[in-house]
């Protein structure tokens, strides 16, 4: 429901604005040049060019004719999706967590145990270590499953790692953040995996344009805008997970501390002598 709160929908037209503009520039100015690219490597491989003939055969030579464009626009998707989780999470979580925090936890305290650098210097490290996993995994998904498997994966990692530091950058103590990362790792990891599979979900615009080009500069916009929805869902995930988290270990963590001079009155008891107890020996003056 917060997503669809005027707020949350008025921010997700800036990543529209702003990536679909960046895109079509990109594609005005090096389409040419990155067909004339993906053609010319498609050539060197035997495989393709036997395909091609197979498909010339069948009446089916036009296919080949938008295979380099599909891929062209296939290997976008990754550097596009990447581009605006770390838009969402720059320009649009903080704005996402202050409604939250505000209307569900007025009362939680803001220890501060993050920064922008950090969540900056977080976001980027976590993002080459995906675009690592990206590359190293290509090759694979040539294999019908993994096709639809590996990216989401990676990308509800990487959505896990930057979602869940902006979360608690504001609320939480490093000490409490780390805490909660330990006891909530795999619960973290299913909310971005989940959401990485949301996201995936614009793939499909993309193969319409693919087979469709003449359509790619209205798909392109749209797909952005579908990706920041489902980023911008992930992000308020997160938030109210990890703050109603954080609340529930403060509560634990307040619990303990006052416990604790009922522990030290019951170790007092069990080492006293039930004399001293009942009538305590008078205070010497010297």
């Amino acid at each position: 429901m917060y997503c669809l709160h005027p707020r949350v929908m008025a921010l997700s037209v800036l990543p529209v604005v702003v990536m679909g503009a960046l895109t079509l520039s990109l594609g005005y100015f090096y389409w040419e040049n990155a067909l004339a690219a993906m053609r010319g490597s498609l050539a060197s491989y035997e495989l393709v060019n036997a395909m091609a003939h197979w498909l010339n055969g069948m009446g089916l030579g036009s296919l080949q004719l938008v295979l380099a464009p599909a891929l062209v626009l296939f290997l976008a998707i990754p550097a596009i999706v990447i581009a605006t989780l770390l838009f969402v999470a720059l320009f649009m979580t903080p704005s996402m967590l202050a409604m939250v925090a505000g209307r569900r936890f007025p009362q939680l305290e803001r220890k501060r145990g993050g920064s922008f650098m950090g969540s900056v210097a977080r976001s980027l490290g976590s993002t080459l270590l995906a675009v690592i996993a990206l590359a190293a995994t290509v090759p694979l998904w040539l294999v019908p499953p993994l096709i639809v498997i590996l990216p989401p994966l990676i990308w509800g990692w990487l959505t896990y790692r930057v979602m869940s530091y902006d979360a608690l950058a504001d609320h939480a103590s490093r000490e409490e953040r780390d805490q909660l990362f330990r006891e909530n790792r795999g619960t973290l990891l299913g909310i971005g995996v989940l959401s990485g599979y949301l996201g995936a979900a614009p793939s499909l615009l993309w193969a319409s344009g693919a087979m469709f080009i003449a359509m790619a500069p209205i798909l392109v916009p749209l797909a952005i805008w579908i990706y920041t929805l489902v980023f911008a869902f992930s992000s308020l995930w997160f938030s109210h997970y990890c703050l109603g988290a954080l609340e529930l270990l403060r509560r634990k963590n307040n619990g303990l501390a006052q416990d604790i001079p009922v522990q030290e009155a019951v170790d007092w008891l069990a080492a006293t002598p039930l004399a001293d107890v009942v009538s305590p020996p008078a205070p010497r003056i010297d």
